[in-house]
């Protein structure tokens, strides 16, 4: 089933070329014909995972994110590279951010993050028989990235108190059902 309907772009307008995201402001006329000024981020689209060790333990990051200026929970995700498909970019990630590689890789599906203002895609993965690397990659420069093993029960009191020091972002707490949903 496609429910694709495209706008008709009056005129592109590109404002923001960036490393990983380019932002456009383009005037469209809607499919019910409705005419204005729209302005959106164009992105690659994603990769992520919901590590589990053996043992049950969920794996995931503690990083900064420098738009609302705390540290978060999250999965382990990131950005496609050009013409990189999201099962490489997630394998990827997965070593550089957590020190991990997994032998078992389930695909959970794809969600759009924000709509509303973005194009962006993110696609999840189940990742089990988790072997720690002796020598993982380095993570990025701008990374700074702690790894947290929690059980199923704990990531679901974390949700339940709604902790500001401790939050999981949106696209980690979707995957982590899906994830569950898949075991």
């Amino acid at each position: 089933m496609s429910d694709l309907i495209t706008s008709e772009i009056l005129q592109n307008r590109l404002s923001y070329q960036g490393t990983k995201f380019s932002f456009h402001v383009d005037r469209l006329k809607l499919p019910h014909g409705v005419t204005g000024e729209y302005a959106y981020i164009k992105h690659p689209g994603a990769g992520m995972a919901v590590p589990i060790t053996a043992d049950g333990k969920f794996v995931l990051v503690k990083q900064y994110r420098f738009a609302i200026q705390r540290y978060l929970l999250e999965f382990p995700a990131g950005t496609l590279e050009v013409g990189e498909h999201h099962d490489i970019t997630i394998k990827r990630e997965i070593e550089e951010e957590t020190g991990y590689r997994a032998s078992k890789w389930n695909y959970l599906g794809g969600f759009y993050l924000c709509p509303g203002y973005s194009d962006e895609i993110i696609h999840a993965y189940l990742a089990q028989g988790l072997e720690k690397l002796e020598n993982p990659p380095a993570q990025d420069e701008d990374e700074e990235i702690e790894v947290v093993l929690l059980s199923r029960e704990e990531i679901e009191d974390l949700l339940r108190s709604q902790n500001e020091d401790t939050s999981l972002d949106a696209k980690s707490i979707t995957a982590f059902y899906l994830a569950l949903q898949a075991l």
